[in-house]
């Protein structure tokens, strides 16, 4: 796309103010030679706008400019988050702020200058000196009754991307209105050179800067012991492969599964250690094709019954079992299949303590199955749906509190909670609830996979899959939104010959707050006949715009299992090829000439969408 010179000029101003202010000559000379070169589109690209203060923080690329992840992005967003605490946090700069990092390249500079400018503001700093993994930091930050707590990560983007990940003093992710005071007051501090920093080493003589002490790493692992539910030692041995993906979790993950007494345990040498690079890997996110291509090699030469894979900063849990029909010998669990068993699980498990929850609560978000609401019907047990991400997971699970006790969370991304030692996505505890779930099913003679099965054959066959439509160019993002209008302005029919029984459009205040996901998203939900669904919700980083599909096929016996899953895959397979055909339509429309369609009403003349249960 050509850039008009008015764009183009403004930029070069930004670009020129930058390069006065920003204290990292590698990202300086970055700077200067697009200035020198004239490179207008990565000019333009780079100062026009700004990394947006998203999913409870920033993630980007590294290098310069305000829509990249540099030094001066991390101060400016500490200098917000500072000013916030110190106005609305109670004894902030007493209570401090829990600070980590993760393993990824300049994720210790990022790290020290965020330790100096909140040291520079008053503000304690309780400082992790080795990576740490997330969930170890976000129990850190509650167990110490900190005022917040940042982690330098990028969880499991590629290698270019770093972030900064905020924790309220709930110990869960910031929710509105806090994000947006940070927002704002991160916007009142552009010049970084006013910003108060005080040096890391004057700081921690003054004991602004706390190293944290082993203490605080055995305080987790106890409390992620306390919340298991199986036997100890377990009931049966498991032979168990492991790798962290060049992250920060495989000494955490060791330490937690061997306290469980799971001592089989073998990890991925080449992958065990963190590397920036992250070199084995192509993408180091477990749900990637070819990310567990060395695991499972390993897990064929072990004969092992299970895989068990954490992403970088070991948050997020993928589990493959044990299965001679696959290719490969093993099949890979899904989100929503491990989801579902870990509910089972602890359902059943909790339900035959001595003293079992009162009015037990499981939550999930929206794109994630419908099963797990069915599984939660049929034990009794409230089921509550909110928008994606974990920091909406948690925030309504705060909300009812006195209510309801909470008991499980999850969302399809991989991402568990399995009790409330971390109010987060913990892939450690959650790797501990697998294995314990996987020997109480191996000593009964039965496996994960078999009590899936089961599970299906009582709630159905729920198959899922994730579609994504990447717009590329200079206007991706605007050509994503435009097609989110017609979705909104055209109202289908059916899709790919499944009608549509009703339709939810979650930027609507009124929907959202009828659903009871309490804030609004730029979502539109289809529901389907027979229980299937779609979503369309684009990418909060990417200009991306991603389906979450569904489809429900009954299975009424075991015979019926493998005929039933070729049908939702065939389902499914229709499905995405159904969009991938409308979206590349050349009238620009996103119905096809098949598809039955009607222009949307005006407002008058609309029917109250019916609810599908989410």
């Amino acid at each position: 796309m050509p850039v008009d010179r008015k764009t183009l000029n403004a930029a070069i101003e930004r670009a020129h103010e930058w390069l006065a202010m920003d204290p990292d000559p590698l990202t300086r000379r970055e700077i200067q030679a697009l200035l020198i070169l004239n490179d207008r589109t990565p000019l333009v690209e780079r100062f026009s706008g700004e990394l947006s203060f998203g999913t409870a923080g920033l993630r980007g690329i590294i290098g310069g400019g305000p829509t990249r992840m540099n030094l001066v992005t991390v101060a400016q967003a500490t200098a917000g988050l500072a000013r916030q605490l110190l106005e609305d946090v109670p004894e902030a700069d007493k209570r401090g702020v829990v600070l980590a990092r993760d393993g990824r390249r300049k994720s210790p500079e990022f790290a020290r200058l965020a330790a100096e400018v909140l040291a520079g503001h008053g503000i304690r700093v309780y400082w992790f000196d080795a990576p740490t993994p997330t969930p170890v930091a976000a129990f850190a930050g509650r167990h110490l009754s900190a005022a917040a707590t940042v982690v330098i990560t990028a969880s499991h983007n590629p290698p270019a991307y770093n972030g900064y990940k905020v924790f309220s003093e709930r110990g869960s992710q910031i929710v509105p209105p806090q994000d947006e005071k940070i927002r704002a007051e991160r916007g009142a501090s552009f010049n970084v050179r006013r910003i108060p920093r005080k040096g890391f080493d004057v700081a921690l003589g003054e004991e602004l800067i706390v190293p944290l002490t082993e203490d605080i790493g055995r305080a987790y692992l106890e409390a992620i012991d306390a919340q298991c539910v199986g036997e100890q030692p377990p009931p049966a041995d498991l032979t168990v492969v492991c790798t962290s993906l060049h992250g920060v979790g495989h000494p955490w993950l060791i330490k937690a599964l061997e306290r469980r007494g799971f001592k089989d345990v073998h990890p991925v040498a080449a992958q065990q250690e963190p590397d920036m690079l992250f070199p084995t890997v192509r993408f180091p996110n477990p749900e990637e094709a070819g990310a567990l291509d060395m695991a499972l090699a390993l897990a064929r030469e072990k004969n092992a019954e299970l895989v068990i894979a954490n992403d970088p900063d070991a948050d997020r849990l993928c589990v493959a079992v044990n299965d001679a029909t696959s290719a490969s010998g093993y099949r890979v669990l899904t989100g929503n299949e491990l989801g579902v068993l870990l509910a089972d699980w602890l359902i059943n498990q909790r339900s035959k303590s001595t003293s079992p929850p009162d009015n037990p609560l499981v939550l999930t978000s929206i794109v994630s199955s419908t099963m797990l609401e069915k599984l939660a019907q049929a034990a009794g047990v409230r089921c509550e749906y909110t928008l994606t991400g974990f920091k909406w997971l948690w925030d309504r699970a705060l909300a009812l509190e006195g209510e309801s006790e909470y008991l499980f969370a999850y969302e399809e991304a991989l991402g568990y909670c399995v009790g409330s030692a971390v109010r987060d996505k913990d892939g450690i505890g959650a790797a501990q609830a697998v294995l314990e779930c996987a020997a109480t099913l191996k000593a009964e003679t039965s496996t994960l996979a078999q009590r899936l099965d089961e599970l299906v054959m009582a709630h159905g066959l729920h198959a899922t899959r994730q579609v994504s439509i990447v717009f590329e160019g200079a206007g991706g993002n605007a050509k994503r939104a435009a097609v989110m209008t017609t979705l909104r302005d055209e109202v289908l029919g059916e899709f790919a010959g499944m009608a549509v029984v009703s339709r939810r459009d979650f930027a609507d205040d009124t929907e959202a707050t009828r659903s009871g996901l309490g804030a609004t998203s730029d979502m539109i939900l289809w529901a389907l006949e027979d229980g299937g669904r779609v979503i369309a919700r684009p990418s909060g980083t990417e200009p991306k715009l991603k389906f979450y599909l569904e489809v429900v096929v009954p299975v009424a016996k075991p015979k019926a299992l493998q005929g039933a899953r070729a049908s939702a895959e065939a389902l499914l397979d229709t499905l995405e090829s159904w969009i991938h055909t409308t979206l590349e339509a050349p009238t620009g429309s996103l119905t096809p000439a098949s598809a039955p369609v009607q222009r949307k009403p005006k407002p008058s003349e609309q029917e109250e969408p019916e609810d599908d249960g989410g």
